[in-house]
């Protein structure tokens, strides 16, 4: 699926929330999913970001986007409930969800990482992704075909030395993913997970600030694995275990 290439009405009709849509590879998928027919609901903490984005795809002529201003820092139960009330009013289903949004939190060694920062990267990278995943599943259930794509990460799959909150955060992932796979096989839902690889976005460059950024491909340059897991030319993948590169 590296060299995928999508048909222009891939993703006509289907309703998509990406989550961390304000940027880097969740602004790029975001116009992405439109271009070939979502439409997508951009939710991320930065409003004005989620602005230029909603801008971008109603200048480009594709279906109109909604923005849905979300902290997943603080989400709660209710608001992701709440969030899952407000998609079957206006639409009735939702065929898909990219969870995108992560932070990276400190490198360090386990043994000097506060309680703290751990807890702030497992609430969005973890806690947050599953309580939107667990309140939003009923409407997922009401597509003809739904995907759900968790954003994985290389330290997610073998541990690294410094990763610390990050790669156990990436570890939890790729483990909702599989147990969600696992209770949903047989069903019209499907999970997999995607590891982006190096990319060039502000995450990688905050952790590896030494590296010069034009050795990476742009996030519009990997898009065609996220394009194929939330398509239906995917339907039988479920439960693996993605690199959006190859190697």
């Amino acid at each position: 699926m590296f060299d995928y290439v999508a048909r222009p009405n891939l993703l006509e009709n289907r309703v998509i929330l990406v989550t961390g849509a304000g940027r880097g590879i969740g602004a790029a998928a975001a116009k992405t999913y439109a271009a070939h027919g979502a439409t997508v609901l951009l939710l991320g903490k930065t409003e004005t970001n989620l602005d230029q984005v909603y801008d971008e795809i109603v200048a480009a002529g594709h279906p109109t986007p909604v923005v849905v201003p979300m902290d997943l820092q603080h989400i709660t139960s209710n608001q992701s409930e709440e969030l899952g009330a407000m998609i079957e009013e206006a639409f009735g289903r939702l065929d898909g969800i990219l969870h995108n949004a992560s932070i990276l939190g400190p490198r360090t060694p386990i043994e000097q990482l506060s309680d703290e920062n751990f807890a702030k990267v497992m609430q969005v990278n973890v806690n947050g992704t599953y309580s939107l995943t667990r309140a939003l599943l009923p409407l997922l259930r009401l597509s003809e075909d739904a995907s759900i794509i968790f954003t994985s990460s290389s330290v997610g799959r073998k541990g690294r030395a410094y990763w610390g909150a990050y790669a156990v955060s990436k570890f939890a992932t790729e483990g909702l993913m599989q147990v969600l796979a696992d209770e949903l096989d047989g069903t019209n839902v499907r999970s997999n997970s995607v590891n982006p690889g190096a990319t060039r976005t502000q995450m990688r460059s905050q952790a590896y600030p030494g590296e010069h950024p034009e050795t990476n491909p742009t996030p519009e340059q990997i898009m065609p694995v996220y394009l194929y897991l939330m398509g239906p030319d995917s339907q039988a993948e479920n439960g693996q275990a993605l690199n959006a590169r190859k190697g």
